[in-house]
Formats: structure tokens, C-alpha cells, sequence
């Protein structure tokens, strides 16, 4: 039916209610008649500075997620008397409610003297007073309110906003100069660069600022034109081809670049990808002569055993092994098993026990265990299996597959009879890997209400949707203006502050994933937060498992966006809505316009072809349908859902896997793969694209569940707080 967005892991951010912007603009989008001022307008707020634990308790910020007529009566409340800062807050937020609906009047008796009152954001609170200006028709007034922002506040990044509405050159010039990194500053470049693109200074600030903005390669396409750039500037370009997957254009304009390692390599590997293998040997070779010790000579000696022919590959391999530790296990796979293509099968067993025993705690160590004990296990050695899979859960606690080694230590030691053991190994999953699809999968055959694959459709679980939670990183404005909904402002302060990009900490990483996610940018929002857990210093680490152990950071990854339209339709179909949101997330990271190759469109990826064909039996017609519009893209998918539901009597496993792969392939794989035990025939389904969706769907449903549902959120964490011990044999 559906066709998926292929081999694409989801992940997810940002907390139900979050003000999500359209296609880089705001989240309330303004009507088609309001001035650009007005436009401009969505985002703003602040009161006085406040500890971040105490930020989170305001009862404002827990209207922000209501709708502006839903919040009207308690703002004005709270803004009449309440106590401050929530009483400054308050004011603020209605009266951008009331600029939002064109009420001037209304927002100026809430904004007249709040700039003294609610000095974080007094610039923000004249910029709302103009607006309201010039909703009253009162030019002058307006303007003179932004000639005020420049004056007073020269240093605040809200100046540029002042600065793009008065629309002066010699002004957009200050803003160039001053703040490059603010996103209004990119708008009045690009209409110079519009005017006239033979300017590369210009062309330059975007590629150092706005580098992974839409249209950054059309502006470096045009930038490399230049004749009088310098090796820096290539270095900048070819960072920022690199960066957006132009790996052919980057490793020409790091020819101009200076020649260091991580230069040269993205060199080599920019030709290699361009199918000129020659000519990328001869760069890894001069990389590796000149810059012998480089983490990236390690990668490119690998480069270099991969594209190399037959025995030949061993010295590039052997060099790895010994001068570079990191890159050591990869190398000892490819190794031991060019030696057995060799038939040097001794060699291969000392290659392959050097891996296990030096290199134990390895990803390549975990996956070899696996797969031997997979083998075991096919042929009834469940001892063995269990022996071989114990130590990933152990040794690697980190690998992707020590989960899933866990849970089948808990069914083998079932299938020998040691339900004790059993039940000890599932309790280990559930409490050191709460995030995984294990989890669940153990939660479920401990007993507990978490739902089966034959019961979990018609589940109507509580659900607590959450409040934003303070940004890891960013000034207090900052942080103030995104607790109270103002995203686009806060992406203005956000992007003006955040001066370390190509190496953001943990803190900005996860504070720039947010502001992804407020944009409506989730697919990137979601990968940001998520890329965190592969950070690799010590320190970074520490920093990612600090982070991790907070329900907010697992809440930004599983968000609840289009939480309303979700609720409508999941009720009507009667599903799960949990379950629906999770396949939601696997199949366009709520991105509603994203497309697939072969035309899947919107939320939950359907087809033209299969909205033609539901339209009129729910009945609706085809014609006013949009299918990247979220209300009429859930409702079909719901339908769907609800009839792939239908087809094998509510078992949700094979109605999520005919999503994926169409009942043709179910019905096949229901005469072929053994059905007694689902947990089996997830592993037996033959088609990896399908496996690994049911598995991250229900990951995904898991997740919900435990993070929104407050009985169950508890229960997972009193198994945590247990510490048990995977049994041994």
C-alpha cells in the first residue's frame, strides 16, 4: 500500500502542543492580508531571570500548548492578578494572541510599560508595540518605536528584526557586520545576492553561517566561480559541500584547501564516490605518507583494503591492526574473512579470536557473538546460544544488539524449561534497556499492561502530553522566549547565539535539535538529538548519559506533534492512538510534505493510487483531498490501518508489517514462517526492510507508552531501580 521511505530510522523530538513552523515559516501562519510587520511578529517573551528549575513550574508556559481561544480567559486572569514574572508573562502572551488576531488596541494596554517591568525582553516588547502600531494604522508611531530598538538595544539580537522592517542599506549593512549569524541577516543577503550574485563576501557569510540552509548549494555553485578565493575560503566551501552530501564538488575545492588529513581524505573519498579509484588511491597513499598517525589516515588505510583486490588488501588491514586501535575491529573483520575467502582458515580463527579477546567490548565483537549464537540456536543448541548471546548484553552494554541478546537469553532459558532465568533475563532488559523494542517485548511476557500484538489495537492508554522543558543551552531570553511558544524569535536569538557550530557540545547539539523541531524541521530535529549517543569523548559521553537519564530528553526524541488530528482520527478507527503516532514517526518523521521515490506522500506515506481507491468507500471525494495536508493524510492512513487491522483479526504485528510490505508477502510468510511464537516469526520475516519496521514501529509504540503514560513511565522505572542480573548458565 504505502510505500516506505526506504531503510529511514526514526527519531523524534520536541513535547505535544510545540508551535511547529510551515516550510520556514512560523508556526501560526499569518493571514494572506497582514503585513509583513505582522508576519515578522510571531515570537516573543520574557520575564525576569529565573533559576531554569524554577521556569518549568509557570502555569503560562502550561497554557502554551492551548489554543489562543482555549488560553484567552486564564492569560487575561493571570495578567490582571496574577504574580510576577507570570503576571509579565502573561501579558506578553496575550497581547500576541491579540496581535495575531488584529486586535492593536487590546495587545497595547497589555504591552504599554511591560518593557520596564519585563526588562529580558524589553526589546521584543517595543517590537510588539510597533506591530500593534501599525495594526492601528499608526506608521509613524511604529517606526518610531523600532528607531527605539536601535537606539537602546544595539547589542540585542532583536536589533535586526528592527533593522529588516525599516528596510534601510546602510542599516542592513550594520546587520551584516554585526550579526551574521541571524537568520533575517541571511534574508537580506540573499536579496543583495538576488540584485546582484557576483558578490562573494556575501556568498561567503552564508556559507559560514547559514551552511545547512536551503539553497546553500545553488550559493556555493555560484561562489566557486570566483577568481580571488583564498585556501581558507575553499576550505569553507568544501566543508559545506561536504556537509550537504556534495561529496563530488567537495573534494575539488579541497584540492585548493589546505593539505591536512581530514582534507586529503574527504579528497580520496570525494573521488572514490565518483568512481575514480586511481586517482583516489594515489590521494590515500599521499595521506598516509604525510600524516601517518592522523585518526583519519586509519579510515583512509580502510578505504584503501576495500577497493584493493584480494591479498593485496592485507598489509592496509595489518597496519590498522597495530597503529590504530579505534579502527582496529573493523579491520580484524575484514580480515578474517578475506583469509576464509583465501582458505586460510587458521589465520581467520586467530584473526576472529584476537577481535573477542582483545577487542571484547567492540560493536564487531557483539555482532560475531550474535551471529554465532543465531547459529546455535538453529540448530537447538539453546546452551550454547545462551553462552554466546549473555556476554553482548554484559560486555556491550552500548551495542544496538544487546537488547535483542538479552531477551532471547529470557526465551532460550523458556525453552530449556528456566522460567526463573527467564524472567530474570527479561527483568534485565526492562530495566537496562527501557528504550528498545526488548523492553516491551520483555514487558509484555512479564504480565504486564503493555499490550501484545493481538490485544494492543483497541488499547486506549492514559496519556499525559508534556511541557516544553528549559533548552540545555542559550541565554535566558533565549530560553524564554521558546518556553513561551515564540519560535521564531527564538530561533532568531538561538541561531545569533549559537557561535559553535562545526563542533556544538552536547548541550547546543540537543538545544539546536529543539529549535529544529520547533521549526517543523523533524526529520533533522530528531537525527540531532538522537546522532547524541555517538559522541565519542569521555567527557561528551558523560555529558550524553547525564542528558539521556532525563525523561525530557527521551520525550524530545518521541514528540507528539499533530497530537489533535491523531486523536480524532485513531478515535473514530478505533485504534490505538500510540500506535498510530509510532507509525506515524517510522514513516515521515512528521514531516507532512515529505515524498518518497515512488510518490508515498505526507505523514503516514500514502499513495495517490491508495487514496484513490479508500476515497470512496468512507466515503469522500478524491478531488478536495490533499494528501500533504495532516488531517486528510491521517485519515486515510487510519483507514488503512483500521483495514490492514481487519485482514488478520486485530494481530497489530502482521497489520504493521502489511503496512510496510503488502498483504501479498504477509500471506506468503504466514504458509512459510512457523506462527506459534511471534517473537520467532519477527526474526523469520524475510525481508530485512520489513523486519526492522515492525520492530522500530513497536520500538516506537514502547516508547510513547512509557514516556506519556504516567502508571506505566512509573512501572519502568521501579524495574530500573531494581539493577538485576542477566542469568548465567
Amino acid at each position: 500500500m504505502l510505500k516506505k521511505l526506504q531503510n529511514k530510522q526514526i527519531y523524534l523530538i520536541v513535547g505535544a502542543g510545540l508551535c511547529a513552523f510551515l516550510v520556514g515559516g512560523m508556526v501560526s501562519a499569518p493571514q494572506a492580508g497582514r503585513t509583513l510587520s505582522k508576519w515578522l511578529n510571531l515570537s516573543q517573551s520574557k520575564p525576569e531571570k529565573l533559576a531554569d528549575a524554577n521556569k518549568t513550574k509557570s502555569v503560562v508556559f502550561g497554557l502554551v500548548s492551548n489554543s489562543l481561544p482555549e488560553r484567552a480567559g486564564k492569560l487575561a486572569e493571570i495578567a490582571e492578578k496574577g504574580s510576577s514574572p507570570d503576571r509579565e508573562r502573561a501579558r506578553y502572551l496575550l497581547a500576541s494572541d491579540y496581535i495575531e488576531t488584529d486586535q492593536g488596541k487590546k495587545a497595547l494596554s497589555l504591552l504599554e510599560g511591560l518593557e520596564k517591568d519585563y526588562p529580558i525582553l524589553a526589546p521584543y516588547v517595543l517590537l510588539k508595540q510597533a506591530q500593534a502600531q501599525d495594526i492601528l494604522g499608526e506608521k509613524g508611531k511604529a517606526s518610531d518605536l523600532r528607531q527605539k530598538v536601535l537606539k537602546d538595544y544595539a547589542e540585542n539580537a532583536a536589533v535586526v528584526k528592527a533593522i529588516y522592517l525599516i528596510g534601510q542599506p546602510k542599516l542592513h549593512d550594520q546587520a551584516i557586520a554585526n550579526f551574521p549569524s541571524h537568520p533575517l541577516t541571511w534574508e537580506i543577503i540573499r536579496k543583495r545576492l538576488r540584485e546582484n550574485p557576483n558578490q562573494p563576501k556575501l556568498q561567503l557569510t552564508l556559507a559560514k553561517y547559514a551552511s545547512d540552509e536551503p539553497g546553500i548549494v545553488g550559493i556555493l555553485d555560484q561562489l566557486v566561480k570566483q577568481p580571488q578565493l583564498t585556501s581558507a575560503d575553499w576550505e569553507l566551501i568544501g566543508s559545506v559541500y561536504w556537509d550537504n552530501n556534495e561529496f563530488t564538488k567537495a573534494a575539488t575545492a579541497y584540492t585548493k584547501s589546505p593539505k591536512t588529513a581530514k582534507n586529503l581524505y574527504r579528497i580520496a573519498r570525494g573521488l572514490q564516490l565518483d568512481q575514480k579509484r586511481d586517482q583516489a588511491v594515489a590521494i590515500y597513499k599521499q595521506q598516509i605518507q604525510q600524516f601517518p598517525t592522523a585518526e583519519e589516515t586509519g579510515t583512509a588505510l580502510l578505504r584503501l583494503a576495500e577497493i584493493t583486490p584480494g591479498k593485496a588488501a592485507l598489509p592496509y588491514l595489518d597496519q590498522i591492526i597495530h597503529k590504530f586501535p579505534q579502527q582496529a575491529p573493523t579491520a580484524l573483520v575484514q580480515k578474517a574473512k578475506l583469509l576464509e575467502t583465501l582458505k586460510e582458515n587458521q589465520s581467520a580463527n586467530t584473526a576472529w579470536k584476537l577481535l573477542l579477546g582483545k577487542y571484547s567490548s567492540s560493536e564487531e565483537a557483539a555482532e560475531l557473538r550474535w551471529k554465532t549464537a543465531l547459529d546455535k540456536a538453529k540448530t537447538r543448541d539453546y546452551l550454547g546460544a545462551w553462552q554466546w548471546a549473555q556476554p553482548i548484553a554484559t560486555e556491550n552494554p552500548q551495542s544496538i544488539l544487546a537488547p535483542r541478546a538479552g531477551f532471547w537469553v529470557g526465551k532460550w532459558a523458556t525453552i530449556l524449561g528456566k522460567q526463573e532465568e527467564a524472567r530474570k533475563a527479561y527483568e534485565y532488559v526492562l530495566s537496562q534497556f527501557p528504550q528498545s523494542y526488548y523492553a516491551w517485548r520483555s514487558a509484555s511476557l512479564l504480565g504486564l499492561d503493555v499490550g501484545d500484538f493481538s490485544n494492543l489495537r483497541l488499547m486506549t492508554p492514559e496519556i499525559t502530553p508534556p511541557q516544553r522543558s528549559v533548552p540545555t543551552a542559550g541565554s535566558d531570553g533565549f530560553k524564554e522566549l521558546y518556553l513561551l511558544g515564540q519560535d521564531r524569535d527564538a530561533w532568531y536569538e538561538w541561531e545569533t547565539e549559537f557561535k559553535n557550530k562545526p563542533q556544538p557540545t552536547v548541550a547546543e547539539e540537543f538545544t539546536e535539535g529543539l529549535m529544529r523541531l520547533a521549526k517543523g524541521e523533524n526529520l533533522v530535529g530528531i537525527a540531532k538529538i538522537s546522532k547524541l549517543e555517538d559522541r565519542e569523548t569521555p567527557a561528551e559521553q558523560a555529558e550524553y548519559t547525564a542528558l539521556s537519564q532525563q525523561i525530557t530528553y527521551w520525550q524530545a526524541r518521541y514528540p507528539f506533534p499533530y497530537f489533535s488530528e491523531i486523536e480524532k482520527w485513531s478515535t473514530a478507527r478505533k485504534i490505538n492512538p500510540l500506535l498510530v503516532t509510532a507509525l506515524m514517526r517510522q514513516e515521515s518523521m512528521f514531516q507532512p510534505k515529505i515524498k518518497s521515490i515512488v510518490g508515498a506522500t505526507g505523514l503516514m506515506q500514502v499513495m495517490p493510487s491508495t487514496a484513490a481507491w479508500i476515497a470512496p468507500q468512507i466515503p469522500v471525494d478524491m478531488k478536495t483531498l490533499n494528501l500533504e495536508n495532516p488531517n486528510d493524510n491521517i485519515m486515510l492512513g487510519t483507514w488503512y490501518l483500521d483495514h490492514t487491522h481487519q485482514q488478520y483479526s486485530n494481530n497489530s504485528m502482521l497489520a504493521i508489517a502489511s503496512y510496510n510490505a503488502g498483504p501479498g508477502n504477509v500471506a506468503k510468510w504466514l504458509r512459510t514462517i512457523p506462527k506459534q511464537d511471534p517473537d520467532e516469526f519477527v526474526e523469520e520475516i524475510p525481508f530485512g526492510e520489513t523486519k526492522n519496521y515492525v520492530r522500530q514501529v513497536f520500538g516506537n509504540y514502547w516508547n510513547y507508552l512509557r514516556l506519556y503514560n504516567p502508571s506505566i513511565s512509573a512501572l519502568v522505572a521501579k524495574y530500573s531501580a531494581t539493577h538485576p542480573k542477566l542469568p548465567t548458565q
